[in-house]
C-alpha cells in the first residue's frame, strides 16, 4: 500500500499516538479519561482529520468479534453465578501438600480456566481465593500471584475464546476452533510446565515446607482469630468457635453451615451492631501486636464477641421457631431448584464448546448459548447483563476505527515491507525475527492492536509459501502476542487485573510491584515463547 498524503500521514499518526498513549497509560495526568474514552477519542480524531470517512469508520467495526466477545462474557457471568469459579478456588486448596504443590495447582487451574472462560475473567475471580489460601498457610503471595497471571496468559493462547487477540485472529483467519486448539495445545502444555519450573526455581527456598516452622506455630492462634473477620461463613472459619461452646451452640453452627447462610449473616450483623462494647474490645485485641503478650486481652475480646453472637443467634432461633417447620419444607425445594439450574448452566456451556469444536459459527454459537442461559434463568436478565463489560466492547469499536485509519496512512505497510524479507516463517531465522517483532510491538502497542496491524500482512506473506504455512503464521501470531503479555506488568490486562485485585483485597491486600514482576516475567517470557515456537503445529 502506497503512503498517503503527508498531511493525512501526520494527522493519522497524531490520532493513533493519542490512542496508544491512553490505551497503554490510561491515567496520564494531562488527560486521565481512561482506555475506553481514549479509543473513542482516537476514532473521532481519525474521522475529524478526514483520515477515513464516517462510512469507512462504521465498516471498520468487526461485528462478529463483538458478538463473540459479548456472548462469552454473558456465559462467564452465568458460570460465576453457578459457582464454577468457587469450585475452582476450592480445588486449589483441596488436600494441598505445601507451597510447591499449591503453586503447581494454580498454574494448571489458571491455564485451563483461562482457555475456557478468558484470562481476564479467570484472574478477576481467582485472585482473592489465592490470597486467602496463601494467608491461611502463612505463605508469601508473590509467587502465587505471578503463577496466576502468567499461567492465565499462557493458557488463554490455546483457544479462540481465551483472550481478545485470539478472537480477532480466529475471525480474520477463519481457522476452526478445533484446528486452533490442536495447533497450540502442545505449546501451551509445555509452556505451562516450563513456566511452573521457572517459578519453582525462583521461589524454591521461599516455598520450602520447613520455612518458618516456628513462626507458623507461634502465629497459629492469631491467624485463626483473624480468619473470623476475613472469611465469610466457611466451615474452616467456624470450627474453632464450635469446639469451645456448648452442644446447643454446635447445632446452631451446623445450621449456619448447612442452612440459610443469608439469614445467619443478618443475625451476625445485628449482633455486631448491637454490641458496641464488644466491638471495642475486639478492635483493641486485633490491633495489639505479638503472640504471647496479648493472649489475655484477645481471649476477653473473643469471649465477649462470642457471647454476643450466641445471644443474637439464640434470639433469632427463638423468634423464628414458629416458622421452623415451614422453612424445613421450603429450603430443600430451593436447593433442588438451584442444583437443577446449575446443571443446566454447565450443560449449555458444554454445548457451546461442542458447537465451537464442530466448526459452527463462533459468534452465533456464543450468542445462542448466552440467550439460552438468559431464558433458562427465567427472570429479569438486567442484573446479569449489567455485569457484562460494555466498556470493553466500546473500546474495541474505537480501536477498530483507529487502527483502520492508521493502516490507511500507509505507515504500517511501509514498515512491514522493510521487515518482510527477514520474517519468512519457512526458516528458523525468519521465525525468530517475526517473533521478536511481535513481542516488542505487543509490549509497546499492546497485543490486540499488534494483531490488527500485523495479522493480514503476516498471513499474506506466508500464503505465498503454502496454505499450511499461512495457518501456522496465524498460530505463531496468537502464541507470541499472548505470551508476550508476561514480559512486564503492563504487558497484558490480566497482569493489571491481578495486581489491582490483590492491592484492593480486604484484610489481606498485597502490592505486586513492576520490578518484582519484571524479574520473573522477562526470562520466563523469552524461554516459554522459544519453546512454544518449536511445538506449534500447522
Amino acid at each position: 500500500m502506497a503512503m498517503a498524503h503527508t498531511v493525512k500521514v501526520v494527522l493519522g499518526s497524531v490520532a493513533f499516538g493519542i490512542f496508544w498513549v491512553l490505551a497503554v497509560f490510561p491515567a496520564v495526568p494531562f488527560l486521565p479519561i481512561g482506555r475506553t474514552a481514549g479509543s473513542l477519542l482516537g476514532a473521532m480524531l481519525m474521522v475529524t482529520f478526514r483520515v477515513i470517512t464516517p462510512e469507512e469508520a462504521y465498516a471498520a467495526i468487526d461485528l462478529p468479534i463483538l458478538g463473540l466477545l459479548f456472548g462469552t462474557m454473558v456465559v462467564c457471568v452465568f458460570l460465576e453465578r453457578a459457582d464454577m469459579f468457587k469450585y475452582l478456588g476450592k480445588l486449589l486448596s483441596w488436600k494441598s501438600r505445601g507451597g510447591k504443590d499449591l503453586l503447581c495447582r494454580i498454574c494448571l487451574v489458571s491455564a485451563v480456566s483461562s482457555a475456557l472462560f478468558t484470562n481476564d475473567t479467570c484472574c478477576v475471580v481467582l485472585t482473592e481465593f489465592i490470597l486467602k489460601i496463601a494467608r491461611q498457610n502463612n505463605l508469601p503471595p508473590q509467587p502465587f500471584l505471578l503463577a496466576l497471571a502468567s499461567s492465565a496468559n499462557i493458557g488463554s493462547s490455546t483457544t479462540p475464546i481465551g483472550n481478545p487477540q485470539n478472537l480477532v485472529i480466529a475471525v480474520q483467519s477463519e481457522i476452526s476452533f478445533g484446528k486452533f486448539f490442536s495447533g497450540l495445545l502442545p505449546a501451551m502444555l509445555v509452556g505451562i510446565i516450563v513456566n511452573a519450573a521457572i517459578l519453582l526455581c525462583y521461589y524454591w527456598k521461599l516455598l520450602s515446607d520447613q520455612k518458618d516452622a516456628e513462626v507458623v506455630q507461634a502465629a497459629k492462634d492469631v491467624v485463626a482469630e483473624e480468619d473470623v473477620t476475613s472469611h465469610r461463613f466457611s466451615p474452616a472459619t467456624l470450627s474453632h468457635l464450635a469446639s469451645t461452646t456448648s452442644q446447643d451452640w454446635s447445632s446452631a453452627i451446623d445450621f449456619v453451615i448447612n442452612g440459610d447462610i443469608g439469614h445467619a449473616e443478618n443475625d451476625i450483623q445485628s449482633a455486631v451492631s448491637g454490641g458496641a462494647e464488644s466491638a471495642k474490645v475486639s478492635n483493641v485485641s486485633k490491633e495489639v501486636a505479638g503472640v504471647g503478650g496479648i493472649s489475655q486481652r484477645r481471649e476477653e475480646g473473643v469471649s465477649v464477641r462470642r457471647y454476643v453472637r450466641i445471644g443474637s443467634r439464640m434470639n433469632g432461633l427463638k423468634e423464628g421457631f414458629s416458622h421452623h417447620s415451614l422453612e424445613e419444607k421450603e429450603i430443600p425445594m430451593e436447593r433442588w431448584q438451584r442444583l437443577l439450574w446449575k446443571i443446566c448452566v454447565y450443560i449449555v456451556t458444554i454445548g457451546m464448546l461442542i458447537a465451537l469444536l464442530m466448526g459452527l459459527n463462533m459468534s452465533w454459537s456464543a450468542i445462542t448459548a448466552a440467550l439460552a442461559l438468559v431464558v433458562l434463568d427465567f427472570k429479569d436478565a438486567c442484573p446479569s447483563l449489567e455485569k457484562v463489560s460494555y466498556s470493553l466492547l466500546i473500546f474495541f469499536c474505537g480501536m477498530f476505527i483507529t487502527v483502520d485509519g492508521f493502516n490507511k496512512t500507509g505507515i504500517p505497510s511501509a514498515l512491514w515491507d522493510l521487515m518482510e524479507p527477514y520474517t519468512r516463517i519457512d526458516s528458523a531465522g525468519g521465525v525468530a525475527v517475526l517473533a521478536f517483532v511481535i513481542l516488542v510491538l505487543s509490549n509497546v502497542a499492546s497485543n490486540v492492536p499488534t494483531v490488527l496491524l500485523l495479522g493480514a500482512r503476516v498471513a499474506a506473506s506466508s500464503a505465498h509459501i503454502s496454505p499450511a504455512e499461512e495457518t501456522r503464521a496465524w498460530l505463531i501470531l496468537a502464541w507470541v502476542s499472548t505470551v508476550a503479555g508476561n514480559l512486564s506488568l503492563l504487558g497484558s490486562a490480566a497482569n493489571l487485573i491481578v495486581c489491582e485485585q490483590a492491592r484492593r483485597a480486604q484484610f489481606f491486600g498485597y502490592n505486586l510491584s513492576f520490578l518484582s514482576h519484571l524479574r520473573f516475567g522477562f526470562p520466563s517470557t523469552l524461554v516459554v515463547t522459544a519453546v512454544g515456537l518449536l511445538l506449534i503445529r500447522n
